[in-house]
């Protein structure tokens, strides 16, 4: 006997799917809200380790910072040593220089003519003297230009003071100092022990001994004396002249009757 299902089975079928349904939308949800609390953690890490690599990098910069500062100290004090290697140089090269322009002096000026002042301030040389005529500059400037260590020399002043003196002309001369060619005498050690050689970048000042500006009686009393070279006070000691006949004193006192310079009596 066949059997007939008379119950609603339509209304339970659709009951069914309803709740299929809605069991599927919750699932869904629930991976949704597992996938976003995943991605939130995910960027919430990366987040953290950029930040912990900033933070790496910042204290990485603030050490090379200080060591950039260390850097630049250590630079300056480079710079320093270097400098003084080259003043100890220059030193070294011209530490005769002195001795051999006070020889090239003596030798440079005519008989006519005495130095009064001398002032070195690094390779320029300033010359005061008095003379007996024009002639006698033109004669020393040209014996100043052919020596190996002074060079060009300019004529700063020339004038007559029409005094009685023997040598009424007063004249100033800036000389530059310069090596000779064969520059390893420069280098050499002076012969005299008790000679002190100032460097060339001093500024050095000298004044010629009245003795040697007086009368011609005046010139040969002071030619036992030595001739002493002055400095300023904390420079080394300047060189010793040793005791010889003075400049520009003649052989022997006599007596000469007047004598005319530059035309006059």
């Amino acid at each position: 006997m066949a059997r007939i299902n008379l119950l609603p089975w339509r209304a339970e079928r659709r009951k069914q799917r309803e709740r299929e349904f809605y069991i599927q939308l919750g699932m869904a949800f629930a991976a949704a809200l597992v996938v976003l609390i995943g991605w939130n953690l995910w960027m919430t890490a990366r987040i953290d380790n950029q930040n912990d690599r900033n933070s790496y990098l910042t204290s990485e910069i603030a050490q090379l910072d200080v060591r950039l500062a260390k850097i630049k100290d250590l630079e300056k004090v480079r710079d320093g040593l270097l400098q003084r290697k080259q003043i100890i140089e220059q030193l070294q090269a011209n530490r005769s220089q002195m001795v051999h322009l006070f020889d090239e002096m003596v030798k440079t000026i005519p008989g006519s003519a005495r130095l009064t002042a001398m002032k070195q301030s690094g390779d320029a040389l300033s010359l005061d003297g008095v003379s007996q005529s024009n002639t006698s500059v033109a004669d020393y400037m040209r014996n100043v230009e052919t020596s190996p260590w002074m060079g060009h020399v300019d004529l700063r002043k020339t004038e007559n003071m029409h005094d009685a003196s023997r040598m009424p002309y007063v004249f100033g001369l800036d000389v530059r100092l310069r090596k000779p060619a064969d520059s390893s005498e420069a280098t050499d050690t002076p012969a005299s022990g008790n000679a002190a050689v100032a460097p060339a970048g001093a500024s050095t000042t000298a004044t010629v001994p009245t003795a040697l500006s007086g009368p011609v009686a005046d010139m040969t009393k002071a030619a036992a004396a030595p001739t002493a070279v002055t400095a300023p006070a904390g420079a080394a000691p300047a060189a010793t002249l040793p005791a010889a006949t003075p400049v520009n004193a003649p052989a022997a006192p006599r007596p000469t009757p007047a004598t005319t310079v530059g035309g006059k009596p």
